[in-house]
This record gives C-alpha cells, sequence and structure tokens, in this order.
C-alpha cells in the first residue's frame, strides 16, 4: 500500500499542515484517520498509485516526493506493508470523494490523533523532528 503525508499547496493557508481522512463505513478499519492513500495495482509503480488514490478519494493532484517512512502490521484481518511518501498538493481542494471526512492538521495535532498501528513509523519520525 502507499500513502502520503500530505502538505498543502506551496503558499496556501495549508502549506504548513498535513492532510488527513477518515476511512469510510464498510471498510476495514472503518472511521479510523489514516494517511490517505491506498492499494498499488498490479503493475503500478506506488508514486503513481498514491497518485491516482489521493486523485480518486480526495480530487487532489500531488507532487510525491521521497519515502517518509515504511510501516508495517499485521492486523487480525490482513497484513499490511505501507510505503509513506513526502507529497504536496499541486492542484484541486481536497473534497470527500471516497472518504468520510478530511482534515488539515499542524504537525503538533497530528502526533496526537489515533491513527492506525501501520502509520505508526510516520508519527515516531514526525515527534523526533519536533523534539529537534
Amino acid at each position: 500500500m502507499a500513502a502520503g503525508l500530505v502538505c498543502g499547496a506551496a503558499g496556501s493557508r495549508e502549506s504548513d499542515l498535513f492532510l488527513i481522512s477518515r476511512r469510510p463505513h464498510g471498510k476495514h478499519l472503518a472511521g479510523s484517520w489514516e494517511f490517505p492513500g491506498g492499494k498499488i495495482e498490479g503493475g503500478e509503480a506506488p508514486a503513481a498509485s498514491l497518485v491516482r488514490e489521493l486523485r480518486e478519494e480526495l480530487g487532489v493532484e500531488v507532487e510525491v516526493g521521497e519515502i517518509y517512512a515504511v510501516g508495517h502490521h499485521v492486523y487480525d484481518e490482513k497484513e499490511v506493508v505501507l510505503l509513506v511518501y513526502a507529497c504536496r498538493v499541486i492542484g484541486g481542494e481536497p473534497q470527500c470523494h471516497e472518504v468520510a471526512e478530511f482534515r488539515w492538521v499542524s504537525p503538533t495535532e497530528l502526533v496526537s490523533v489515533p491513527l492506525p498501528p501501520a502509520d505508526a513509523p510516520v508519527i515516531e519520525r514526525l515527534r523526533r523532528e519536533l523534539a529537534r
């Protein structure tokens, strides 16, 4: 799976904030906040899948940067390996196409939001960076 640690567009009021989304009813971990993204299709590059997923789920175009963190967790239902990329919005305004809700949060707020276990390495890195 690929997900984005998504910042707002350069120069926007959200440029220093991160975008999180809430999983819709009927999905694995429904109601949980998470970094937006999704499954990598067969033959698809992870960064390309992230661009596609963010367009489908939230209606935004993103520029995908480096891998920020890699998460792994074995849930009762499935095992997840999560590649989390640093991203920036370059087009569109977020909308709830395939998510229940979205929010822009500061780095300080983000480290206090309960997220799924596979997202833990992102939060650990953010905490280290905030402590500097």
